[in-house]
């Protein structure tokens, strides 16, 4: 992919921009606007996925180019100049929707633009090496960028890595722990949860993932200690199954949502097919549709505290 150049005005402008901070704890504690606030920490260097960069500043204009950034940085207070969509829809994931207002979208997570990028004068970049390892050198020459190595069941690793990038590691580690009291807590609440199988499904182009340990929504089912349904995945994130192969996922209790519209994702003519209630979450009235962007599209702390609120009501209360 080609480069873009950025013009000796363009950088002239990044360099003089004096935007308010991001905020956070620090920013509170020395007082907003002055020196100590927007500068402790800084400049830092940042390891990461694709080696070690160097952040001058503490970052006032950045740019999210996958789902987890983008709730790692709404998390933490931070409102991005620029993010990507999904493939399938042009508008921000449902449940950021309201705090992503405003926000310029700089093309989708398969194809981020680059000259877009480059117009908004980002201080810094954000993003994993899965989606985008072979634009870094280009994104690193627009501004400072940092790659998580890997996407999914690391998020928290991910979310820590972002708030070092952001200096907001303090209140990062703050809010993890409370999502993991939480988590306990919502085990607590359901009783026996490792006597309770569950199984989150997703239709996508007319397959079914029947998603595992290793992903995502596998790690918020592991916090809450519920036994997950584990089938021969050939892949650590999700196992593909036919609609024929539908019984293997059976369990207590199905989640299940479709990535784009259930006609397209094949999810209707699987639920409207003969081997549909002879499920036992099915039978028992546990099958739940669930929001796909909170369960599956969206990755990061604000959609695994979702992921509790839901689980609370259907389950608990």
């Amino acid at each position: 992919m080609r480069r873009p150049a950025l013009s000796a005005t363009c950088l002239a402008l990044a360099a003089t921009l004096a935007l308010p901070a991001c905020g956070g704890g620090d920013d509170e504690a020395a007082g907003a606007g002055s020196p100590a606030a927007s500068d402790a920490g800084f400049p830092r260097t940042v390891e990461h996925a694709m080696g070690s960069t160097e952040i001058p500043e503490r970052p006032e204009r950045v740019v999210v180019l996958d789902t987890g950034e983008l709730d790692s940085a709404l998390s933490l207070g931070v409102t991005p100049v620029g993010a990507v969509t999904t493939a399938v829809d042009d508008e921000f994931l449902s449940y950021l929707a309201e705090d992503a207002e405003g926000i310029e979208v700089v093309g989708t997570i398969q194809e981020p633009n680059l000259e877009e990028i480059a117009a908004l004068e980002p201080d810094l970049i954000l993003s994993n090496s899965v989606r985008h390892e072979d634009i870094y050198e280009q994104l690193a020459q627009i501004a400072p960028t940092v790659f998580a190595a890997d996407l999914g069941d690391t998020w928290k690793e991910n979310f820590l890595l972002d708030a070092e990038a952001l200096g907001e590691e303090e209140q990062a580690r703050e809010l993890l722990d409370e999502y993991e009291q939480r988590a306990a807590e919502l085990g607590e609440a359901i009783g026996d949860p490792e006597a309770t199988t569950i199984s989150p499904l997703r239709f996508s182009g007319g397959v079914i993932r029947a998603y595992q340990p290793d992903s995502f929504i596998g790690t918020v089912l592991a916090d809450i200690g519920l036994d997950q349904v584990e089938l021969d995945a050939g892949r650590s994130t999700f196992a593909e199954l036919s609609p024929e192969q539908l019984t293997t996922a059976d369990a207590d209790i199905l989640l299940y949502s479709s990535y784009g519209s259930a006609d397209e994702s094949g999810e209707a003519a699987v639920v409207a097919g003969p081997l549909w209630p002879r499920l036992t979450a099915v039978a028992e009235g546990r099958a739940y549709a669930v929001e796909d962007d909170v369960f599956y599209t969206g990755i990061g702390l604000r959609a695994a505290t979702l992921q509790l609120d839901s689980l609370q009501e259907l389950l608990v209360d």
